[in-house]
């Protein structure tokens, strides 16, 4: 069996975390390899992808087979597009100077639309932590009207009663008031 450049899988349930390695084909996933090319993480936004692209270059050039999710890291980084590139000058159709530009250029707008990619995440972030704090101030402001309305009516409910028993005193005062004037005046 040929070369396989692979994942190998490490990292916790749910949570998973990758080694790119060369190993024979009939080795287990998780088990014995060559080398040791780079890391995969899957988990970040944008893919987190650590790969000794020379090595990567040089095992694809030797005709280690990469599996299909290899094989899109590899197109991610470059290394096929590399590939393509020195095949095209050990034939002759182009110079090594024109590869290497035709790479570089490449390589540039690649790291371009990485920018892109993680400011916009980075802005998609911020803005939803605003709107989230926006309506967290919200609901806070509406909690604070419920509590100074709830404490106004009782306030209310509490001037009205001291109202009322001042009225009733009052009440009872001249009713006894009255009664009092009333008896000397008979006597």
């Amino acid at each position: 069996m040929p070369a396989r450049i692979r994942l190998q899988r490490h990292g916790k349930k749910n949570q998973p975390f990758y080694h790119i390695v060369v190993a024979d084909g009939r080795a287990p996933r998780d088990g014995k390899f060559i080398e040791k090319l780079g890391t995969y993480n899957p988990l970040t936004n944008p893919a987190t992808i650590d790969l000794n692209f020379d090595r990567a270059v040089e095992w694809v050039k030797c005709g280690a087979q990469p599996t299909e999710t290899v094989r899109h890291i590899l197109s991610y980084k470059g290394v096929l597009l590399r590939r393509h590139l020195q095949i095209g000058v050990e034939k002759g159709a182009i110079t090594q100077e024109t590869a290497d530009v035709r790479f570089n250029e490449w390589l540039q707008a690649k790291e371009a639309k990485i920018n892109n990619v993680k400011s916009e995440h980075e802005n998609a972030a911020r803005n939803e932590k605003k709107a989230r704090l926006e309506a967290e101030k919200k609901a806070n402001e509406a909690k604070a009207n419920a509590i100074a309305a709830k404490r106004q009516a009782a306030l209310e409910a509490e001037a009205a009663a001291k109202a009322e028993a001042a009225a009733s005193e009052d009440a009872a005062a001249e009713a006894e008031a009255p009664a009092e004037t009333e008896a000397p005046a008979e006597a």
